[in-house]
């Protein structure tokens, strides 16, 4: 099964809130996951902020070409949640 993201909204410093198109939701800090040449650029919070849902792929996009799987982001949520 593949999932997708359904609606994905900015909280706060590097924390999204995203809804899977399972309804499994949640706030997802992104704050550790911004390392290496795509994701170094993001940690300007006003590039951060501009990301949108590409539904070609049916993930998080940036301007500069980032973005991040579903499943990974999916991932993140299950360990928050379980913590």
């Amino acid at each position: 099964m593949f999932i997708h993201i359904a609606e994905a909204k900015y909280i706060r410093d590097y924390v999204l809130w995203i809804k899977f198109d399972n309804g499994i939701e949640g706030e997802i800090d992104l704050s550790a996951e911004l390392w290496g040449e795509m994701f170094e650029p993001l940690r300007n919070l006003d590039s951060f902020r501009r990301f949108q849902i590409d539904n070609e792929i049916n993930t998080i996009v940036w301007d500069n070409g980032a973005d991040m799987a579903p499943d990974f982001l999916f991932s993140l949520l299950q360990k928050n949640q379980a913590a």
